[in-house]
């Protein structure tokens, strides 16, 4: 019989936040391995918090994180980075730096004093470049972009870590519904194919629903519920975490819980057109 191990991933009593002022207080939450876990809940609960929190970004007031059974606090950077890619909400590239020289710096966990660039840290960028879109981007200046290919570049760099957890601060940000679709479906299949856990921070709750394996939904620096979509996610939890009166349907495509917001009667009593 196989003993049962730990998640890789723990957050134990954490309390945590900015400026001696808790944002998270006392939480304790298991990152299920090799499934995605999607962090929900209305602005300023902690949903980035934490997520910095796992990422060891910020200092715990109190409790601890811990990566592979060990104290995440008391481990080398490198060793952490090669284990664990962190996509931030906001990233600001180093001026006049390229695409590919910005997706690059994602080998950076896997060099060493006797080994620099490889071949397979080459295979890693192009492919990296490739998932995300970005591989005829490469030559031009980060700064040059828009939003939506830059926030994709980063993405890139992320994968080009190569590391089995990724932890995703809003990662759609500044993509439109096709790129966020193909971005959310990029790393389903890095989930279901290659094995990654993953774990992002989400404000499109369907999104979220349809994506995630297991849901954590935040309010006030606490886990209100988690489990699996179909399971937590109900109207009355939707009002009580966010104050907003809807129903919940069937998505017709993967059967995962719809959030319709109830219209307002404003919407209701609309004129038809002439």
């Amino acid at each position: 019989m196989n003993e049962k191990r730990d998640p890789r991933l723990q957050a134990r009593g954490l309390s945590i936040g900015y400026d001696d002022a808790p944002i998270v207080r006392d939480l304790s939450v298991d990152v299920a391995d090799g499934r995605i876990t999607v962090i929900v809940g209305p602005n300023a609960c902690g949903k980035s918090t934490l997520l910095r929190g796992l990422a060891r970004l910020l200092k715990p007031a109190a409790g601890q994180v811990v990566l592979d059974g060990t104290d995440i606090a008391t481990m080398h950077t490198k060793e952490v980075a090669r284990r664990l890619g962190l996509l931030p909400q906001t990233s600001v590239a180093p001026e006049g730096i390229t695409v590919a020289d910005l997706v690059s710096r994602g080998r950076f966990p896997h060099q060493k004093l006797l080994r620099q660039w490889s071949a397979d840290d080459a295979a890693a960028v192009t492919e990296a470049m490739r998932c995300t879109g970005v591989s005829d981007l490469a030559g031009r200046l980060v700064d040059e972009l828009s939003g939506g290919q830059r926030q994709r570049v980063w993405v890139a760099m992320v994968l080009a870590q190569q590391t089995p957890l990724l932890l995703l601060d809003e990662p759609t940000t500044y993509l439109d519904i096709a790129h966020q679709v193909e971005l959310l479906d990029l790393f389903a299949m890095l989930n279901r194919e290659r094995g990654h856990t993953v774990v992002a921070v989400l404000h499109d709750l369907n999104h979220a629903c349809r994506y995630a394996d297991d849901l954590i939904v935040m309010k006030s620096g606490g886990v209100v519920a988690q489990g699996d979509p179909g399971a937590v996610v109900t109207a009355d939890l939707i009002e009580q975490v966010y104050g907003l009166t809807c129903q919940i349907i069937e998505d017709p495509q993967t059967g995962t819980p719809l959030i319709v917001p109830r219209a307002s009667s404003h919407l209701r009593t609309r004129r038809a057109p002439n």
